[in-house]
């Protein structure tokens, strides 16, 4: 985790305190429901949540010397709790801790992922109907297409991310799972009665069959969701950083009162937040490959996952909560510029509107073949000679031979383009509510 880019409620998570403070209490109501069941003593199981403490130096000092940190926690609680820490862990296995506290972290990182995004939802619609009917040009390979709405760019990354939210609900759903099953998950020296407890307790559901570890496709599809909303957190800085462009200019990134963009170039204002956003993403879905390679362990378990979700775990949802509060943010503070949308629509004389007058010479009767070899002829001479598209297709004695001027004219009114804006807003704002 790199402090730059990571927001103190994830941060905190994945501190040492907060995960052995998930580890005793996965521990506490295991002896509960050991208690419940007659293994231990009911005194025992009080004494573990009345004395249970553990110091995080402590671990790991003892954790220098038995290189385990399981043990090492449970030797420092054991110094807290007192001559019944020998009921505590009784018939578990260190992943029974490990892959439950994973999870716990797991959901609650979700959770304020989840949150994250509804924020994001928020910021993308209120922008959306702000800019419903602010006309500018749609492109394709980066070339001017047909003309479309700022508002429909940003409803078109509203339900990309309403997309997203519902993905990582159904992660979150898929890692909620708690094991206490012992070694290679038999439940020989624990009763299944113990897991059920402890996934109750913890917010989670029983893993239905673990082998000593949680399988770890529910963690791949933890990781890839991630990073699926990471590619859409670039889809759209991506989309910004193009319009902000000075031969472009339609929308910017706010530059604040005494803000910098340059070391040697005083003018400069440069879409760094949205740059920025498009590497962290990157970095976001680096981790599902390794996600994906923990699929495969040995036999019933091995390890070699466990270094890569050390790592993974911490980086991914740390790294995709500060992008998705940055993309906020970049997204409330757009500056917009509705002129230079016009102006960059108006550029190529009208030849936005090229394909209904294609369409228009089909409907009086002419193949689309020729149709198409009419419009592209008049159309090139304004790539090349900057003519106007409207004169030239006027001008044009093979089209005014079935499109009178006044028909051609009414071909290049803009809103014949927007007339079905409602309609798509109404999909995407109403289906989602």
């Amino acid at each position: 985790m790199i402090p730059r880019y990571s927001r103190p409620e994830m941060v905190k998570i994945w501190e040492p305190e907060s995960k052995f403070r998930i580890w005793f209490e996965i521990e506490a109501h295991a002896c509960d429901a050991q208690a419940e069941l007659g293994v231990i003593p009911k005194e025992a199981a009080q004494a573990v949540w009345e004395r249970g403490g553990f110091d995080v130096e402590r671990i790991d000092e003892i954790e220098r010397e038995v290189k385990h940190d399981v043990i090492a926690f449970l030797t420092s609680l054991a110094e807290h709790v007192g001559p019944e820490a020998r009921f505590v862990h009784q018939g578990m296995t260190s992943s029974d801790v490990l892959d439950t506290c994973f999870n716990v972290q797991l959901v609650k990182a979700a959770d304020i992922l989840l949150a994250d995004l509804d924020a994001l939802l928020e910021a993308l619609k209120k922008r959306a109907y702000e800019h419903k009917d602010t006309v500018c040009i749609g492109r394709s390979h980066g070339i001017h297409a047909e003309p479309t709405t700022f508002g429909l760019k940003l409803a078109q990354a509203y339900a990309e991310f309403s997309r997203n939210r519902e993905r990582l609900a159904a992660a979150r759903k898929e890692v909620a799972t708690a094991a206490i099953s012992g070694a290679v998950g038999t439940f020989a020296n624990i009763d299944p009665r113990v897991e059920e407890h402890v996934a109750r307790a913890m917010g989670l559901e029983p893993e239905p069959i673990s082998t000593q570890v949680i399988p770890r496709d529910r963690h791949a599809m933890y990781f890839a969701t991630l990073a699926v909303i990471a590619s859409s957190i670039e889809r759209l800085a991506v989309e910004i950083r193009h319009l902000q462009r000075t031969e472009v200019l339609e929308a910017e990134e706010y530059f604040s009162k005494g803000q910098k963009g340059s070391s040697a170039m005083p003018h400069k204002r440069n879409p760094v937040l949205t740059e920025n956003l498009t590497g962290l993403a990157r970095m976001v879905r680096s981790y599902a490959f390794p996600a994906m390679e923990n699929v495969a362990l040995w036999h019933e378990r091995d390890i070699s996952h466990s270094s890569v979700e050390r790592m993974i775990g911490p980086d991914a949802t740390v790294t995709l909560d500060f992008a998705l509060v940055r993309l906020t943010n970049v997204i409330a503070n757009l500056v917009v510029y509705p002129e230079n949308m016009r102006r960059n629509l108006d550029r190529l004389g009208g030849l936005v509107h090229s394909q209904r007058v294609l369409l228009a010479l089909t409907q009086k009767g002419i193949s689309r073949e020729d149709s198409y070899r009419l419009v592209q002829r008049n159309a090139m001479k304004v790539w090349e000679e900057g003519a106007d598209f409207l004169e030239e297709l006027k001008g044009d004695p093979e089209v005014s031979a079935k499109l009178t001027d006044t028909e051609l004219e009414e071909l290049f009114n803009l809103d014949y383009h927007t007339k079905h804006v409602d309609t798509i807003f109404r999909r995407v704002f109403e289906q989602a509510a």
